[in-house]
């Protein structure tokens, strides 16, 4: 680290926090000229050191050159904790750091105070299309996990915003981080760099595969270990490595089946905790009860918490999942079973993961399809606790139809596959073409031909491929008036710049230009308001039409028919109804939710989870908020007013005569309606009734009382 040419005081301090010797992939990006600006993509391995790669670049960037960094990161978990890693080591000399991941439409010109930017990738790209001002002081753009350039839904913004940042002219360092794929060198061409690809990890993985109750370790010469058989292959493996005192974290395809396996070993991990560990259980149990609304779920997670095993899912409230992940990394709770989206999130190593379900149900194709390897390299990249453990291990539990040999010659023994670019897809294609068009004064049609040709698509699929993908996505844009042509060159009409500033797809622009009429006084359109939200395509989560929901979704429509009108107008297809009815279900969790229903009763009436439930509630208000972005640039008062109205009652989850009531800061849904059943009404009759009074209302109490009485002044 001394050897460094960087400031003494910045070498001194690393080698302070443990960083003495650099790990080879750091000492090799160094050697490649990480410190001299150049450009390099780095493949290697989970935990191999990465993050303080691009704190290097990023101290000399900002230190020394003053200029600005942004870090970019697919997942806002993510750039939450790498927030929190630069803060650590590079505060203190003076760089200011902020995370940014929401919002998009905002112009992002109050981050020109900071020096380190940390955004995920999609608020990057909204910032783009409002024209910040500030994008030539950036010095170093950071690109974490540039492998999933490759994936269906977050790659072709991955790859888009690399583009315009490689192509922009702005004179700064590209520094992309990536796990190891079999193409490395095709992608480092496209990124314009040189590639930095090491297998190296700072613990050695061992990986095996579980088959009737012993695992077979493919990589030491067979090396067979036995494993006491209680409760299943999955469980039986887990356990063993925390019976030898380690941790142990089991990747499962579903959410229910994560809750099912962290339920049963609970049974087991309870009889591996020390004192101070069972102490420090019950109290992240304790604090799991005390946090957000009391569900079914949130119980049993206490309850299995307690025990020292833990389920961890989307569908957890986040404040459920942080104290999860701290109770974890503070090695209390012992066995973690999660799903997949663990793997590319947060850093929670542990000794042995247990890979329980090679199969994914894939939504689109309607089936179950095998994983990838990289899926099985992302799960097993976590085993290996940094000093902690020696070695790291990764064991495949396989389904019966598929033999130990077979798993490991698939898995174990496979390169990654490819990235391959995912850009031509219809929704992909009309979104960035858009913005493309959306963020210049008019640009030629030989303009958009030269930026898209320098996309990942056209190095593999050849610039005559692309050209098709950009004509049928003109096409869609020209015929719903999104961009018009004048005088050579393309226009973004006001309508397709402000969907393109919104960050929503065209499509939904479209979709709610068309519904703008027929909101006039008189009769209630909130149905009407959430169905018109839960047909966008940007909305989620999708809400899945179960059997045992179909005759909700069914009486639900029925009784909406005024409101809501399956696609197609009158005579509508069979297809069309089915649509309709997985809207509704969508829609009725929302209206629940509004009309004040508990998060249990949301969860045991509707299998809405909490988790799921707030996000549907955050991507109902972006989505109404959009509309009355667009209601307002076509003059459309009625619909701005009846949006404006229905977001806040989903902001809050009120019902109407509280929405004047949760104006006052510090008054949500359960207060509200405690003041209002105490006949305070407005903000008016708080303002005016004595503090001691109001003190006696249930859920407020002396301090809350005087605060909110400041609030109604």
């Amino acid at each position: 680290m001394k050897d460094l040419p960087l400031p003494v005081e910045f070498t001194s301090f690393l080698e302070g926090r443990g960083f003495v010797e650099l790990f080879p992939p750091q000492a090799a990006a160094v050697e490649s000229g990480l410190l001299d600006g150049k450009n390099l993509l780095v493949a290697s391995p989970t935990a191999s050191g990465k993050t303080l790669i691009a704190a290097l670049a990023a101290f000399k960037r900002i230190v020394v050159q003053k200029r600005k960094v942004v870090y970019l990161s697919p997942l806002r978990a993510l750039a939450s904790e790498k927030y929190a890693e630069f803060k650590g080591l590079l505060e203190g000399f003076g760089v200011s750091c902020v995370i940014s991941t929401g919002d998009f439409d905002s112009s992002g010109e109050a981050l020109k105070a900071y020096d380190l930017l940390v955004l995920t990738n999609e608020k990057f790209d909204s910032l783009l299309r409002h024209g910040v001002s500030w994008l030539a002081d950036v010095g170093l753009f950071v690109s974490d996990e540039v492998h999933l350039a490759g994936s269906g839904d977050r790659g072709p913004t991955l790859e888009m915003i690399l583009t315009r940042v490689i192509h922009s002219g702005v004179d700064a360092q590209l520094l992309s981080l990536s796990a190891t794929v079999s193409n490395a060198e095709e992608v480092a061409r496209w990124l314009r760099s040189e590639l930095v690809e090491l297998t190296w990890r700072p613990v050695p993985l061992r990986e095996g595969v579980y088959d009737r109750g012993r695992v077979w370790f493919a990589d030491l010469q067979g090396e067979i270990e036995t494993v006491r058989s209680s409760y299943g292959g999955a469980i039986d493996v887990a356990v063993d490595s925390i019976a030898r005192g380690g941790q142990s974290l089991i990747f499962a395809s579903t959410r229910r089946r994560a809750v099912s396996l962290a339920a049963k070993a609970s049974e087991l991990t309870s009889r591996h905790l020390g004192e101070a560990e069972r102490r420090a259980c019950a109290d992240a149990a304790r604090r799991i009860r005390e946090s957000g609304e009391e569900t079914s779920l949130s119980r049993l997670l206490a309850d299995v918490v307690s025990k020292g095993a833990a389920f961890h899912h989307a569908g957890l409230p986040h404040e459920h999942r942080k104290l999860v992940e701290d109770a974890y990394r503070e090695r209390a709770v012992k066995l973690l079973a999660s799903t997949p989206t663990l793997a590319a999130g947060i850093n929670l190593p542990a000794r042995r993961v247990v890979v329980a379900d090679l199969t994914r149900y894939d939504g689109e194709r309607g089936m179950s399809s095998p994983i990838s390897v990289m899926e099985y390299r992302q799960m097993a990249g976590r085993a290996g606790r940094p000093q902690y453990d020696e070695f790291g291990e990764a064991v495949i539990v396989p389904p019966p139809a598929l033999g130990a040999e077979d798993a490991v010659r698939h898995y174990v023994e496979s390169s990654p596959e490819p990235i391959e670019s995912r850009l031509g897809g219809e929704r992909g294609m009309r979104i960035h073409l858009l913005a493309v068009i959306a963020s210049r004064m008019g640009i030629s049609r030989e303009e958009v031909d030269a930026i898209f040709s320098k996309t990942l698509l056209a190095a593999q699929a050849g610039r005559e491929s692309v050209a098709r993908h950009l004509d049928s996505a003109l096409g869609y844009l020209f015929a719903e008036q999104l961009v018009v042509e004048k005088g050579g060159k393309f226009h973004a009409t006001g309508f397709g710049k402000r969907v393109s500033t919104l960050y929503i797809d065209p499509i939904t622009g479209v979709l709610f230009k068309k519904n703008m009429g027929g909101f006039e006084p008189g009769p209630d359109h909130t149905v009407r308001l959430l169905h018109l939200v839960a047909k966008s395509p940007d909305f989620e989560p999708r809400f899945p039409l179960r059997e045992k929901y179909y005759a909700q979704a069914y009486e639900f429509l029925e009784r909406n028919r005024g409101s809501v009108s399956p696609p197609g107008g009158g005579r509508t297809s069979f297809l069309e109804y089915e649509e309709a009815l997985q809207e509704m279900r969508t829609v009725m969790v929302i209206d629940s939710w509004i009309d004040e229903r508990k998060e249990d009763d949301i969860l045991e009436r509707l299998g809405a989870e909490p988790g799921d439930l707030h996000r549907a509630v955050d991507s109902a208000d972006w989505l109404l908020y959009c509309l009355c972005e667009l209601a307002r640039l076509y003059g459309r008062q009625e619909v701005i007013k009846e949006a404006g109205f229905l977001r806040r009652r989903v902001e809050k989850g009120v019902r109407q005569e509280l929405v004047e009531l949760t104006r006052l800061k510090g008054v949500g849904r359960a207060r509200a309606r405690a003041l209002y059943s105490s006949g305070y009404k407005t903000v008016k009759a708080v303002r005016d009734a004595p503090a001691e009074k109001l003190a006696l209302v249930d859920k407020i109490g002396p301090t809350i009382a005087q605060r909110i009485k400041e609030e109604a002044a």
